[in-house]
């Protein structure tokens, strides 16, 4: 008898709905052949403002990706959102390693240009409550 493997815990539970709000194609692009192949579902993806807001107000996803610039937009706004819906997230940004403010200074910070295993890393941490 072989019984399944468990998931590593730098990988998150196969079918995980991810939401991606990013504003560059080619970065969202990789996102979400990254979000593949961790075996995780795109759920959406938003490169507004506004279509990031309606998203997460549907609510059809387990954890976003959030770029904490979008087209010169702070995107706080949904990060706000987020956390009135308690979806977990993660912020990514191209900007270093300093996040947004400090009221989000306990929202993991993924630096751009990031690889599938940070990635999958981040999504299983946020998932592990």
């Amino acid at each position: 008898m072989t019984l399944p493997l468990a998931p590593k815990p730098d990988t998150p539970k196969t079918g995980t709905r991810v939401l991606i709000v990013e504003d560059e194609p080619m970065v969202a692009l990789a996102a979400e052949e990254m979000i593949d192949s961790l075996g995780c579902i795109v759920a959406a993806s938003a490169a507004t403002l506004a279509e990031a807001l309606a998203v997460v107000a549907a609510g059809e996803f387990d954890v976003a990706l959030l770029d904490i610039n979008l087209k010169g937009t702070p995107s706080l706004p949904v990060a706000t959102a987020l956390r009135k819906t308690g979806k977990p997230f993660l912020l990514t940004t191209g900007y270093g390693s300093a996040g947004p403010t400090a009221e989000y200074g306990d929202v993991p910070l993924l630096a751009k240009p990031y690889r599938v295993a940070a990635l999958g890393a981040a999504i299983a941490a946020l998932l592990d409550d």
